[in-house]
């Protein structure tokens, strides 16, 4: 799918065609937005883009191989490349099934030039869609520029940021309370290697995206007007702030399958020291049964007067009865159970 976004000089913003953005490029004073979105290519596939995109990217715009390759054919983590009258940027959307605990980015490529902006995807981007809407209903949002347009992509994409590590924070939350009061009725060890796993992509994602940001604000790049440049700063804060937080959910998640191999440990101690002290009761009553077990009535072995056989068992009874209890209570007073 291809669909162009135009804003002339006196501007009127409509939509163009493939036939009409050459003489379009040529007018400075027009503001071009290009998008981009092709669901059935793939980067690990060699024809990764519709003949037409390429042929739109390559020909009309004269992007150089190298670029094209990286963006048609290459899966990238957030940068940015100065090709002298054009910047390519790669920024990450993202993607967060609250239900499934499941986070997933989106590599956007953009090429910006002094009067256009283009965007090229092979996945939904919520951020894009939103941008784009608020471009076509209101002039503000192409009034200042292309670089305007690439802040406030830039700024739509780290706000889908902050509800993503907000709802991980949640979860392991709740996750923790779990594990602390025992209410999970399986191993919750899956879902803690879930979201750790979700938080080390942020991670992976957030410091490369901020350094892309901090470069817009700081660098010295001529289609980012000086103007627009503090905007990007501010994006860059954004991104600082989510990567901070994402460290501290990675420090949560060790901590909180920590705490969990802590407890489990715990109650297996516990499970050891009840089995410890059942043997300990019953090991002096197999001592006794085992030792006057042997043959004290037979003929080799009289007993005394004083100790009839009935008086005999009487008190073999109390004693096997009474040193467990001895036992147990001297336990209990030291602390041990």
């Amino acid at each position: 799918m291809i669909r162009i976004l135009h804003r002339a000089a006196d501007g009127k913003i409509g939509m163009a065609n493939c036939e009409q953005l050459p003489q379009l490029l040529t007018l400075k004073e027009n503001v071009i937005w290009v998008d981009l979105f092709d669901p059935e290519s793939s980067p690990y596939s060699p024809h990764a883009a519709e003949p037409e995109i390429e042929r739109l990217l390559r020909d009309v715009f004269a992007f150089h191989p190298l670029a094209l390759d990286d963006a048609l054919l290459e899966s990238h983590v957030p940068k940015v490349d100065d090709w002298g009258n054009y910047l390519y940027v790669v920024l990450h959307d993202v993607d967060f099934e609250l239900d499934k605990e499941a986070l997933d980015t989106h590599e956007i490529d953009i090429f910006i030039g002094r009067n256009y902006l283009v965007t090229y995807r092979t996945e939904s981007s919520k951020a894009v869609e939103r941008v784009w809407q608020n471009a076509v209903k209101d002039d503000r949002h192409t009034r200042r520029g292309v670089d305007r347009l690439l802040y406030e992509l830039s700024d739509a994409i780290a706000s889908d940021y902050m509800p993503c590590v907000d709802a991980l924070d949640e979860k392991l939350d709740a996750l923790q309370n779990e594990i602390v009061i025992g209410a999970h009725a399986y191993s919750p060890t899956e879902r803690i290697f879930r979201i750790k796993r979700s938080v080390l992509h942020l991670r992976r994602i957030l410091n490369p995206q901020r350094e892309v940001m901090n470069k817009l604000a700081r660098d010295d790049h001529p289609v980012i007007s000086n103007r627009e440049r503090v905007y990007f700063r501010d994006v860059y804060d954004h991104f600082l702030r989510l990567a901070d937080l994402t460290e501290s959910l990675r420090d949560i998640t060790v901590g909180a399958l920590d705490t969990y191999l802590s407890i489990t440990a715990n109650r297996t101690n516990e499970v050891m020291k009840t089995m410890t002290l059942f043997t300990v009761l019953f090991m002096p009553l197999s001592f006794l049964t085992g030792f006057f077990g042997m043959n004290f009535f037979g003929a080799t072995y009289e007993i005394p007067a004083l100790l009839s056989p009935a008086l005999l068992f009487v008190l073999m009874l109390t004693v096997m009865i009474g040193l467990p209890l001895i036992i147990l209570m001297l336990v209990c007073r030291r602390g041990w159970w």
